[in-house]
């Protein structure tokens, strides 16, 4: 059971490790190219703030990730791995998004990963100390 619990947390540090580095290569690939041209309509934001958000958001989450590496700050990297799913429900299944049907599978592939490396950053959370 340890082995699964440990596998878990790494996939869910793997997961929103890289996750936070696409959109920190998102967003400044956008900001140094073509600026506010780009777009994401499952986001809640345009523009400038979208870049920013999107930077910035993935910034704060490799601080946390990190964080919750070493030890320290481990229910904030919940509160992180939660907002994930949520933003992806509200932005692919509950607005007006229309993707392609090829597109579907690919975003609940991803929304199955984001659940599944939610798991794990409960179990990092929980996890005891070793003394």
């Amino acid at each position: 059971m340890q082995v699964i619990k440990a596998l878990l947390r790494f996939l869910s540090y793997l997961y929103h490790g890289l996750l936070c580095l696409l959109l920190m290569a998102l967003s400044g690939v956008a900001m140094i190219g073509s600026g506010p041209a780009l777009k994401m309509e499952m986001l809640p934001w345009t523009g400038s703030t979208l870049l920013n958000a999107m930077f910035f958001g993935g910034l704060l989450g490799l601080v946390v990730l990190l964080l919750a590496i070493r030890g320290t700050l481990r229910p904030l990297f919940f509160a992180w791995a939660l907002v994930v799913p949520v933003m992806m429900v509200k932005g692919y299944l509950l607005s007006n998004y229309h993707f392609t049907p090829e597109e579907f599978q690919k975003v609940i592939y991803l929304l199955v990963g984001s659940l599944i490396a939610l798991i794990g950053a409960w179990l990092q959370m929980v996890r005891r100390q070793a003394a």
